[in-house]
């Protein structure tokens, strides 16, 4: 029998567990879905089991504070499915999913999209070689199991993550053999017209301001300005080599490389729907469009948290919650007033937490470099297929990004495009000398996870209608 919800929430992170509570609050019937074991999304992974132990206090206070939002959640009445992929999601709002080698089709009013971020792709020569791995891969590591690397390792990129990241790996008893730092140059320049914002978030540019303290205290070599880096070795790594903002290159021995370029919004499940996006110029990536109440342009499809533009984990709670109000008075549960109501305050705490992110975003914008890899980098990691040979199939005519994906397979593959689509259209724009804008991005089409033959074989038959 097929099951009936007022809304799903697809994510457990900090948004989708928000929203949840706050639909409970107004006598929805939820379903949340998630790929991870637990409540927390990646910022919070793990945050249960770990809070109270002495990872959780190496951690931090903000990473601990997400237990008390999880323990809310649990306590809510919204049914919890973790563990669990969406692969579908059709008009009606139809959305299937499959656990435990199940799948199954539930019907929902509303859907709320809670998939937060992704560490943007940043290929480099050798990054496919064991012992690289991104930064946020390294820190879910720790936050699962306090898994510290054995030997000092190299951190390559820029942004809070690595700081954060270091100064955690550095308080678990870690060691960092160096940090290539590459932000832009000039940073503090391209920041002064958000200076007024700076101030009035001191406490935010404080926090990483005494993750650097903890970095020069723990003598880490930190080489800013390295605008290209390679990975080397037979087998898995051996040595990383740099290139300085001088033009010089430099080798040394290496054992482990995590390397870090931003995030991005999770788009992938809103491209599969079709749902209007805008492209930010200046992060070089796409976000959903929505209106005040997280609405895409798809009727009762709302985004909540990172995947409606980064912005951290408080932020991704607010906007959770104001996610609730759309979906309570769309239903009738609140009248538009009393959402409007409901809303200010949370409006105004929002824009407070958003005040920094202007900021963050001048200081640490996207590295040209990292969009146009030399011709013998890996760019489609599914399909082994480099920047060069893109750029072959790029003088085919005048090929947008599925054209391409005809040609190569690039995009094809098990990620569907998650970790090479940004660069693809990256290279086809500058091949043809366009805007990124104008390329476009790959269509997504289900499923949009891996689905096996028997899985799709449990699917009821009169679930699906026909």
């Amino acid at each position: 029998m097929t099951r009936d919800f007022d809304a799903v929430v697809v994510g457990a992170g900090p948004a989708g567990m928000s929203a949840a509570i706050g639909m409970r609050g107004q006598g929805l019937s939820v379903l949340v879905v998630d790929e991870q074991p637990a409540p927390g999304g990646q910022i919070w992974r793990g945050v249960e089991a770990m809070a109270p132990t002495p990872t959780g206090a190496l951690l931090g206070d903000e990473y601990r504070s997400g237990a008390v939002l999880a323990g809310r959640f649990r306590a809510c009445g919204a049914h919890y499915e973790p563990q669990t992929q969406v692969w579908q999601v059709e008009p009606g709002w139809q959305v299937y999913m499959k656990r435990g080698g199940h799948a199954e089709m539930v019907r929902a009013m509303h859907v709320v999209l809670a998939l937060g971020a992704q560490e943007r792709p940043a290929p480099f020569p050798g990054w496919t070689l064991p012992g690289v791995l991104t930064v946020g891969a390294a820190q879910i590591l720790l936050k699962t199991s306090r898994q510290v690397p054995s030997e000092p390792v190299w951190v390559a990129g820029s942004g809070p993550l690595p700081l954060l990241y270091m100064a955690q790996l550095l308080r678990a008893g870690g060691s960092i053999a160096g940090w290539l730092d590459t932000a832009p140059v000039g940073g503090w320049l391209r920041t002064l017209p958000s200076i007024g914002a700076a101030l009035a978030s001191w406490g935010d540019v404080g926090k990483g301001l005494a993750w650097l303290q903890e970095l020069r205290a723990a003598g880490v070599t930190r080489v800013r300005g390295v605008t290209a880096v390679r990975a080397l070795g037979e087998g898995r790594l051996q040595e990383i080599e740099y290139t300085r903002a001088d033009g010089k290159s430099m080798r040394a021995p290496a054992t482990v490389l995590l390397s870090h370029e931003g995030v991005v919004p999770s788009i992938h499940m809103t491209r599969a729907l079709d749902c209007a996006h805008r492209w930010n110029t200046q992060q070089a990536c796409l976000t959903p469009d929505l209106d005040a109440w997280g609405q895409t342009s798809k009727q009762r499809v709302y985004v909540a948290g990172d995947g409606a533009g980064i912005g951290g984990a408080l932020a991704a709670c607010v906007r959770g919650e104001l996610v609730a109000l759309g979906v309570a008075m769309h239903s009738g549960r609140l009248s538009p007033d009393e959402a409007i109501a409901r809303a200010a305050p949370l409006r105004k705490k929002l824009k407070g937490l958003l005040r920094l992110r202007p900021m963050l975003d001048a200081l640490y914008p996207p590295r040209s470099d990292i969009f146009a890899p030399p011709d013998d980098t890996i760019v489609c990691r599914c399909e082994e297929l480099t920047a060069g040979d893109i750029r072959k199939a790029a003088a085919i005519g005048q090929p947008g990004p599925n054209q391409l994906k005809s040609y190569t397979r690039a995009g094809m593959g098990p990620c569907q495009g998650r970790q090479c689509g940004y660069t693809i259209s990256h290279i086809l724009a500058a091949q043809q000398k366009r805007q990124v804008s104008e390329v476009g991005f790959y269509r997504i089409r289900p499923p949009l996870k891996p689905l096996t033959l028997e899985e799709l074989a449990s699917l009821n038959v009169e679930q699906e209608n026909v």
